[in-house]
């Protein structure tokens, strides 16, 4: 019983950094257009960690991206700039979607 109780802790501890940045990408309306594990407007969170993960600068690739927006790496649909995202939340939630699996 006290292993499953601390496996549990362990888990839960585990994924609240990862429900908290869900919580802020979903605050900041990324969702809109984004999903964790499939294709929506833009990509799939998943498939932008696959093709950033050898890439040394891409938190902070991304979280220019985030604030100011992009065009032509993921097909003609651009991504509009977000000013309502500050450059911390925006590094936090590049580190996050480069953390998807």
């Amino acid at each position: 019983m006290k292993r499953a109780l601390l496996a549990a802790a362990l888990c839960v501890g585990c994924a609240t950094p990862a429900l908290a940045d869900l919580a802020l990408a979903t605050s900041k309306n990324c969702m809109s257009c984004h999903a964790v594990d499939r294709k929506v407007l833009g990509p799939a969170f998943k498939d932008v960690a696959a093709k950033y993960k050898d890439n040394k600068g891409a938190v902070d690739q991304l979280a220019t991206k985030i604030m100011k927006g992009g065009s032509g790496v993921w097909g003609p649909v651009p991504m509009p700039a977000n000013n309502q995202v500050s450059e911390a939340d925006a590094k936090k939630l590049a580190a996050w979607v480069l953390s998807t699996k």
